[in-house]
């Protein structure tokens, strides 16, 4: 990309941005899968399938990596409830970037597809000049649902100073398919290893098929930790949704009556 072609950019998308009913750009792309190049097109991508594209600045940059990649993928299996086929995130950024970002986020649900070369932002309409951060040209943060290959629903963020990031993300794509979607509940557990109660209470909200969030603290941390959060002194103390719900006998009565 020249300096005269960044000139042309605006900091937001323009009138010939793609929007609902329109087919999305042909293009190739050339990605890293393990230590071998590899090529995939958006006809490999988006012929005959359901796909759910979100598009977003760059790699490893804080809104990115701490709320729009973790979200989708948490959500990738409610998703697929839903008829999504696939998950695609897009960046302009170069294959090598894209999959150490995955990596680093223990992405394996959803498809981080490399824009190096821009051509599917461009051609979506979505490439606007970021220079101001030191990011050159880079895409316009947005989601869409793609229904073989045509744009069913296009959600691009508001033309806002900063990073807005209002209706590109998960949750908004969810009530768009399915406004009754039940949420999967967010839970997260304080245990020690060798904790029998706790191995027990894992073992229960695995075969509930409820996804959870082990936190094991060295002892002197997790005494204060359990203290402060939840008064108690013993280990298991599981959390749901914001709420405790206490010990492992609490967390079996919570899921025989979920």
């Amino acid at each position: 990309m020249t300096v005269d072609d960044r000139t042309t950019l605006g900091t937001a998308p323009g009138a010939d941005a793609l929007k609902a009913g329109d087919r999305v750009p042909d293009v190739r792309f050339r990605l890293r899968r393990g230590p071998d190049w590899a090529e995939t097109s958006t006809a490999e991508i988006f012929s005959g399938r359901n796909v759910i594209v979100f598009s977003l600045p760059g790699a490893f940059t804080p809104t990115c990596s701490s709320m729009h990649l973790p979200r989708f993928e948490e959500l990738a299996p409610v998703f697929e409830k839903l008829g999504v086929d696939e998950i695609v995130c897009v960046s302009v950024n170069d294959p090598f970037v894209m999959e150490e970002w995955g990596r680093n986020e223990s992405a394996d649900k959803v498809h981080l597809l490399p824009d190096g070369n821009a051509q599917f932002t461009r051609g979506m309409g979505m490439l606007v000049d970021k220079s101001d951060l030191n990011f050159g040209a880079r895409s316009w943060r947005y989601s869409m649902l793609v229904r073989d290959g045509v744009i069913d629903k296009l959600f691009a963020e508001p033309d806002k100073p900063g990073d807005p990031f209002e209706v590109s993300d998960a949750d908004t794509m969810l009530r768009y398919l399915d406004p009754s979607a039940r949420h999967p509940d967010e839970v997260a557990m304080l245990s020690r290893e060798g904790c029998p109660f706790c191995a027990k209470t894992k073992q229960a909200l695995t075969a509930a098929g409820v996804a959870y969030t082990d936190i094991s603290l060295p002892p002197l941390q997790r005494a204060r930790a359990l203290r402060a959060m939840t008064g108690a002194q013993t280990v298991p103390q599981v959390f749901v949704n914001g709420r405790l719900i206490g010990d492992s006998e609490a967390t079996l009565r919570w899921l025989a009556r979920r």
